[in-house]
This record gives structure tokens, sequence and C-alpha cells, in this order.
């Protein structure tokens, strides 16, 4: 009786250890996997989401720009966002053209004369605003030897800032801003100034851009 009491209790405990086995993965979990270390959790939002009668204003030019520290591609998706919220097919009420708002003028001193197209291509965007940049950092060298690092009307100057002013206004109007120590400060039609941008794209790095007076998008 004994006998055939432990040979049941054998029989279910092995019945029972298969068939928990036969539940189990055969992959061990690994919790390396799933670790968020070295990852960047510095996420934004969609613009979407956002009512922009209630938005605070910083809003437009900070949390919104993709986090890309101050590298040259920051700079410029920084500069995109606040020309145009990054998109390739805008046209302003000024006539200005594409994700970096370029005047038809500026376009064709850099080779390209068909604005449609323009709109329509996201890489002779790209390629414009790289030789528009190359071609003010040639015009404004002296500026950006003679200024970087000083502080003019309370912005401390940097090379980056004198790019993106070059992009708002052109570089003779940041040729006028810096030599005039700020009082010259032009703005454009919608009231930003040259200074303001100086500020508000200080200290990217942009040494990829190498000046060229010649330099064309295509």
């Amino acid at each position: 009786m004994v006998k055939n009491i432990g040979s049941i209790g054998i029989i279910a405990l092995t019945i029972s250890t298969l068939a928990y086995f036969s539940f189990q993965s055969n992959e061990t979990f690994d919790s390396g996997k799933y670790s968020t270390e070295g990852l960047d959790l510095d996420y934004t939002v969609s613009l979407d989401v956002i009512d922009e009668s209630t938005a605070p204003q910083k809003y437009n030019e900070e949390i919104f720009t993709p986090y890309l520290g101050k590298s040259f591609v920051g700079f410029k998706e920084a500069l995109a966002f606040k020309e145009s919220r990054g998109k390739y097919t805008v046209v302003n009420t000024y006539g200005y053209l594409g994700k970096y708002q370029f005047g038809k003028g500026t376009l064709k001193l850099l080779g390209v004369t068909n604005p449609d197209h323009f709109l329509n291509s996201p890489s002779l965007q790209e390629n414009a605003f790289i030789a528009n940049t190359a071609r003010n950092k040639w015009i404004l060298r002296r500026d950006i030897k003679n200024f970087v690092g000083k502080k003019v009307n309370g912005i401390l100057v940097t090379e980056s800032g004198i790019l993106a002013a070059a992009h708002l206004a052109g570089p003779g109007s940041v040729k006028k801003f810096l030599r005039s120590y700020g009082i010259d400060n032009f703005a454009d039609g919608y009231g930003t100034t040259v200074g303001h941008y100086m500020k508000r794209f200080s200290g990217y790095d942009t040494s990829f851009i190498k000046p060229d007076k010649k330099a064309k998008a295509i």
C-alpha cells in the first residue's frame, strides 16, 4: 500500500514538472535588451496637439526644435523651424519660398531659376541652404574674425549667430549691425531683427561650412 502511494506521488510530481516546463519559453529573458542606458529620452510633442492661441511664445522657437544639440544639423533645423516650421512647400505672404524661406533674388545668385521646381525639391532646398551659408560666410569672413567672442548691444557674437542673421537679413545688414555696435538693427517684414537672430542662434557649430564666394545650389 505504501509503495503504491509512493509510486502515485512520483508519477504526479513528474506530470506536474513536465506540465510546468511545457509552458515556458525556450528563450531566456535578457533584461539588458530593455535597458534605457545611453538612450536620448528628451522627447518632443507634435505640433498638432498644441493650441497655438494659448501656447507660450517660447514654444514657437524652442520646445519643438528637433533635439540635435549644437551640431550643424541642429543649427539648420532650428533655423528652418523658425522660418517655416520645417515645411518645404511653404510660401509666405512676402513670397519667400520653402523650408528656409528664400527670396527669388537670392535663389538666382545660387543658380536656381525655377521657383516651382525649387518648392518641390527638398534636396535642392538643402543644397541652397548650404550654398547660401557658405557664400555668406565668405562675405562676412572679416566680421567673423573681428567680432566673434565680443558683445554687441549686450549680445555675445558667435559665428552661427552671424550666419543666421545673414540668412534673415542678408550679409550687408549684419555688417551694419556689427559695425554700428547694434545701433543699425534691421528688422524684416514681421519685425524680427538681426540682433534677435544673432542671439537666438548663438553657439552652434558651423565649422562644417567653408567660405565660398561662388557657392551654387546646382
